[in-house]
Parts: structure tokens; C-alpha cells; sequence
């Protein structure tokens, strides 16, 4: 599985790289903070898979890291994406390096 850091992501995102985000937390986590991702929550990913890129960078996040890497492996395994990047460490990860002023739980 492709991994990204938050200083990565960070640089993309300053560099105004072309990719889509998609944070795979349940609403109210997503509501407490964000990344100004798509929120598509790990239950429904199979489902939303429609919404998820296959033509560009696509970032796939949740708190830790844990959720995003199980939606990666769930669209890999299931409609072959090979264009799907786990944030290593997740949000929490976010605000220790980048943002330590975020909320998060």
C-alpha cells in the first residue's frame, strides 16, 4: 500500500497538485475536523466507490491511519484502483506535525 506523510500532503497541497482527498471517518468526527476532504465514511466506501477518482492522486485519511488503509485495501481488492495513497498516522498525525491547534479526539 502507497503511504503519504502529512508534510507530504501539505506540500502537494501548496504546490496546488491536482488530487482528491477522502476522509473515511463517520460524520461527527469529520464535523469536529477536518481536511477539507470528501466524507465518504469506511461503511459506505464499497458503496460511494463511484465518487472515488481513478484518473488522478486520490488520499484516503481517518484518525489514525487505521480506517483509510482497510478503504484502500477494500477499493484495491475490490474495482482495482492503483492510485490510492494512505496519510500515514491519519488527522491525529495532521495536528502533531502541521496543525497543532486542531481539534481532534
Amino acid at each position: 500500500m502507497k503511504e503519504i506523510t502529512v508534510l507530504e500532503l501539505k506540500q502537494w497541497q501548496a504546490e496546488g497538485k491536482v488530487f482528491q482527498l477522502i476522509d473515511v471517518r463517520e460524520p461527527f468526527e469529520y464535523e469536529m475536523s477536518n481536511l477539507n476532504g470528501e466524507n465518504i465514511p469506511l461503511a459506505g466506501i464499497l458503496i460511494e466507490a463511484d465518487k472515488i477518482s481513478k484518473d488522478k492522486p486520490v488520499v484516503m485519511q481517518c484518525r489514525s491511519g487505521a480506517r483509510s488503509a482497510a478503504a484502500i485495501g477494500q477499493l484495491e481488492r475490490n474495482f482495482a484502483y492503483t492510485n490510492l495513497y494512505n496519510l500515514k498516522g491519519g488527522i491525529l498525525a495532521w495536528k502533531a506535525e502541521v496543525n497543532p491547534e486542531m481539534p481532534v479526539y
